[in-house]
């Protein structure tokens, strides 16, 4: 079982991350050590050239990551990312994007994610994404 819900995320996002939450970024499941988050499509993602710009992707990437450690440790919003990588793999389809998020490994200190993100109705990934979010210690 998940230690935050779908509707805790979306809290999260809508009244501490309201950059993500307005440009459309929603939680579609949350269990425990998995994440899937949705960015819908819109004509202003667009970069010169007609593809979905990276810092989009980049972005909703690293909210499924952000959604995966939650998952697996409850609510600790000072769970911030302290490593991040990314590999566009194919131009994205002017669609919705998915992120589907995973835990490869957790610790105390330290949790290692994984992010596939594809267009949605299309199976292959459009970008790769691993990082790492650091865990405060727990106080009291």
């Amino acid at each position: 079982m998940p230690k935050i819900t779908i509707e805790e995320f979306n809290a999260i996002l809508r009244d501490e991350i309201p950059w993500g939450y307005e440009i459309g970024i929603r939680a579609d499941v949350i269990e425990r050590g998995k994440a899937v988050l949705r960015l819908p499509y819109q004509d202003t993602m667009l970069r010169p050239g007609g593809t979905i710009a990276g810092p989009m992707m980049m972005a909703l990437a690293d909210a499924c990551m952000y959604a995966v450690a939650l998952s697996m440790i409850g609510k600790v919003k000072l769970a911030v990312t302290t490593s991040f990588n990314i590999n566009f793999l194919y131009r994205p389809s002017p669609s919705d994007l998915i992120a589907e998020g995973y835990v490869l490994k957790l610790g105390k200190r330290l949790a290692v994610l994984e992010v596939h993100v594809h267009s949605d109705g299309h199976p292959e990934m459009v970008a790769h994404a691993t990082g790492t979010y650091s865990i405060p210690p727990l106080t009291g």
